[in-house]
């Protein structure tokens, strides 16, 4: 697999991939898909966001080696970094968007925070959601406006009002998702302490799961006893702190196995073990195969 490797013609661009500069990118699915199905159907990963709007059509998706279902109007929201791919299908019908951080947030802690981690990436939910036909129309005005200056070469204003579309299209979602498990008798996502203490538990891993910190010095970390921690843990996600921590250190493995070129000693010292026997049974015993065996059975 590699990293950033689709290139296909957009229909509409503000410019191309440069890693420091705003990005933006969106396509009618069913054409990319078509363009590209060499590519979208293998597991890959890219350095920006997507947004997948799945508007017709039923079969899977694949995101961090782990199925999910596609229906009608399903969205997908996938992070950078995230090893995703589509099946075979090509029929769907929708919208792809690209955009990358430096593109949404603008020194704005609230909107980094909702990008990194409401609608992305999010411990609380899925990495999808059915809008089913509540709010497709508001969705589709966003759009419908997205593409209006889109095709306007030198309009004043141009990426910012696509800015504010975007963010627009990302919390009209994000209410529907809480409606919907307002409506389910579920408990909403709303960000009070608890939630907020195990995101920042989750970006410090993200930040430190190959330094090999125990759980008290995470905890010490976020200003909070091991047993606070561990209380979280299993009261939001039915996980201890250590899971969490060796979750996401097997899903680097198992991203490095898939699009690096290293070899296994050498991805077992970036993740930070100075024995690559050891490496190798940590991993066959959280995946129940080796890493050479899983390198192959997802080649």
């Amino acid at each position: 697999m590699t990293k950033d490797k689709l290139t296909p013609i957009h229909e509409y661009h503000l410019n191309r991939y440069q890693p420091d500069k705003p990005q933006f990118a969106i396509h009618d699915l069913s054409q990319y898909l078509n363009k590209n199905q060499r590519d979208t159907s293998k597991p890959h990963i890219h350095s920006y966001y997507q947004i997948i709007w799945f508007k017709r059509g039923t079969g899977k998706h694949f995101v961090d080696f782990r199925q999910y279902d596609v229906s009608d109007n399903a969205i997908f929201f996938i992070s950078k970094n995230q090893v995703h791919y589509f099946d075979q299908k090509t029929d769907y019908a929708g919208i792809l968007i690209h955009f990358n951080e430096a593109f949404l947030v603008q020194k704005d802690n609230k909107v980094d925070f909702f990008l990194k981690y409401n609608l992305f990436n999010n411990p609380y939910q899925l990495p999808s959601c059915s809008i089913s036909q509540g709010i497709d129309h508001i969705l589709d005005e966003y759009i419908t406006q997205i593409r209006r200056e889109l095709q306007n070469e030198e309009s004043f204003g141009k990426e910012e009002l696509i800015r504010i579309y975007l963010k627009a299209f990302l919390i009209q979602v994000q209410r529907r998702i809480h409606d919907f498990e307002r409506n389910a008798t579920a408990v909403p996502f709303t960000l009070d302490d608890k939630k907020i203490y195990l995101i920042k538990f989750v970006n410090l891993i993200d930040d430190n799961y190959t330094k090999g910190l125990t759980v008290a010095e995470y905890a010490q970390l976020l200003h909070i006893s091991s047993r606070t921690l561990s209380d979280l843990t299993n009261h939001t996600l039915g996980k201890t702190p250590s899971q969490m921590i060796q979750e996401r250190l097997i899903l680097e493995a198992q991203r490095l196995l898939l699009h690096s070129n290293l070899n296994v000693n050498q991805i077992g010292y970036r993740l930070g073990f100075d024995d690559p026997s050891y490496f190798v049974k940590y991993f066959k015993k959280h995946t129940k195969l080796s890493p050479s065996d899983f390198r192959k059975s997802v080649s």
